[in-house]
């Protein structure tokens, strides 16, 4: 067994609530930009001063309407301004936000809103009023509905144009530090999903950390984030509410379909995202040289930026030569990178997925350190990250400071601190197994450096044990294949069988282009193509670079391209984009069969 854990550098209020920081910023900073909203296509400003008023105008419809002190109301919507006002709002009238993914089926709809117990719920548009009128009838606590779209900010300032601003100062002190804030249901890889009890004493010890082991990265007046991740996800929560506590400016867009414009208008200092968007910048940059005739200059480039990255983990550091083929292809390639990401930014962080070593090399060659965590929703997002000044690429970093990580016998990550969830809501017997002697058992499988560098090497109930006893922790060789440009999915199977195999889907996006430069029939698909032998060689490269990384025993034997994708909407993928196993080795057992034919 080993532990590790750091001193705290923010004391959490004894007392107190998340709405306290708006108040304390529109004293501290009334005309700092804490927002930035997008009117008529354009970015605008919203100052601390602006942004507490709109909040407390929204908060007095929701007591005018009848939500009381600890009342649920629920969210559903994509990433935008109104998520944020919405959710300080449902705070300053003492409730608890219960965020729903604005993908989530009806059937989810009534079950996170019924286990609940929402009184209301605050929808985007139509297709989510739909989702929710369609089980409405059984949902018996259900008050009020209000559709972002429709007006509903504008009918709430309306109905509560009665209510005075002493009722709403009262409300919003009602909650304490150690009350509900939010409930998060996980996003359900087995099972209907848990409600995280999160605390407005959780998110102080999370993002009052958070925010002061990356100061540099938090300067108020200066800095600002771009919030794409779903607000419904405990990551995205925490951009949100770490950004108010600094305070930086936070701007918030809808989905990544659009990311690099976004990025390009807003400019950014930080990002925080998911593995795959940092994969799609550079296998777009990659695709978008070869297209124009410079693959070479651009494969050469990421190899310097490799090599120099890892040099400077050396006590010697880069030499004069790489140092001189760095700073040409900076001007010819890195420069050039660094404005698709805003061209402001020098750090991003990243969670929900391991990176992978060569990516975190890439980026951080090219000027542009992506920070790597760790975190789940039963810790308030991360629980681990690397320290803006001494990265070590290839772990999730250090554990949050005030915060334990133990290592256990059998290799779990556990944790413990106050940044936690309080239990799942309604559930002591899944909470009492979680939370054992005073430790959040992850069911993860990590290890621990003399440092204190915390890396996560699988799931303890993911781990696949072939025919021939050897244990196989599937995440490693997954995320290297998945690395590839051409694949969208991978998920390793191979549990009770003679050999570990893969079932792979491609991604869309890049088929095409691929298909084009490989002279394969215009409007080629997977379907189309799974068996052609240039895509089965593409994919076996991925597959080479995969098994690299483990041994011959843990290695991909065999592997099928599957015609379709893994989706949501099959039930294939979480909301957060995590692989439901037992689901898709259900829907594709013909496929798995046919590995191990013969």
């Amino acid at each position: 067994m080993r532990e590790f854990s750091l001193p705290a550098l923010y004391e959490v209020p004894s007392d107190g609530n998340l709405t306290d920081l708006i108040r304390r910023n529109a004293a501290q900073h009334p005309d700092v930009a804490v927002m930035g909203r997008k009117v008529a296509g354009v970015w605008t400003d919203v100052t601390a001063t602006q942004f507490l008023a709109e909040v407390r105008a929204a908060a007095k419809g929701l007591i005018a309407a009848g939500v009381r002190p600890g009342d649920r109301v629920a969210l559903m919507s994509r990433t935008r301004y109104e998520w944020v006002q919405l959710d300080f709002a449902i705070w300053s009238a003492g409730a608890v936000t219960v965020p729903v993914y604005e993908t989530s089926s009806a059937e989810q709809v009534q079950w996170i809103l019924g286990d609940s117990g929402a009184v209301a719920v605050v929808v985007e548009g139509e297709a989510h009023a739909a989702a929710v009128e369609s089980v409405r009838d059984r949902l018996p606590s259900l008050r009020h509905i209000w559709q972002i779209e429709q007006g509903a900010v504008e009918q709430l300032t309306a109905a509560g144009a009665d209510v005075t601003d002493e009722t709403v100062e009262e409300r919003g002190a009602s909650a304490k530090a150690d009350d509900a804030a939010t409930i998060v249901y996980t996003s359900g890889t087995t099972g209907r999903p848990k409600g995280c009890v999160l605390t407005h004493r959780s998110f102080f010890a999370e993002c009052g950390n958070l925010v002061e082991r990356l100061k540099p990265l938090f300067r108020t007046g200066d800095s600002s984030v771009l919030l794409f991740l779903p607000a419904a996800h405990v990551f995205g929560r925490m951009v949100e509410i770490a950004a108010v506590m600094a305070p930086i400016k936070l701007g918030c867009v809808p989905d990544i379909k659009n990311l690099t414009d976004e990025l390009a208008s807003f400019r950014p200092t930080l990002i925080l995202g998911v593995p795959r968007v940092f994969e799609k910048v550079y296998n777009s940059a990659r695709a978008k040289a070869q297209a124009d005739g410079k693959g070479k200059i651009f494969d050469k480039a990421a190899q310097t930026a490799i090599a120099y990255s890892r040099a400077l983990g050396t006590p010697e550091g880069p030499s004069i030569g790489l140092k001189f083929k760095h700073k040409v292809f900076d001007r010819l390639v890195f420069s050039k990178l660094r404005a698709v990401l805003g061209g402001r930014g020098e750090y991003a962080v990243s969670g929900g997925a391991p990176l992978g070593e060569r990516l975190g090399h890439f980026f951080r060659g090219i000027g542009f350190t992506v920070l790597e965590g760790y975190g789940l929703t039963e810790s308030c997002a991360a629980t681990a990250f690397n320290p803006w000044n001494r990265q070590k690429i290839g772990t999730v970093g250090q554990p949050l400071p005030g915060s334990v990580v133990r290592i256990a016998d059998d290799g779990e990550v556990l944790l413990h601190g106050e940044h936690l969830f309080q239990g799942y809501w309604n559930n002591e017997a899944a909470t009492a197994e979680a939370l054992a002697d005073g430790w959040f058992h992850t069911g993860d499988i990590g290890t621990l450096d003399e440092d204190g560098y915390l890396a996560i090497t699988g799931r303890k109930k993911e781990i696949i044990v072939t025919a021939g006893g050897k244990n196989v922790a599937p995440a490693v060789i997954e995320d290297r294949i998945r690395a590839h440009a051409l694949v969208a999915e991978c998920m390793v199977v191979g549990d009770g069988r003679p050999f570990v195999g893969a079932l792979v889907t491609i991604d869309e996006e890049f088929l095409g282009r691929w298909a084009s430069d490989h002279g394969k029939p215009a409007g080629s698909t997977a379907a189309s193509l799974r068996d052609d032998v240039d895509l089965l060689a593409e994919v076996q490269q991925a597959v080479d670079d995969g098994n690299a990384a483990v041994s011959k025993a843990e290695s991909v034997r065999k592997f099928r391209i599957l015609s379709s994708q893994f989706t949501e909407e099959a039930g294939h993928i979480t909301p957060s984009l995590k692989l439901k196993r037992n689901v898709v080795a259900k829907d594709f057992a013909d496929e798995v069969e046919a590995i191990y034919r013969g």
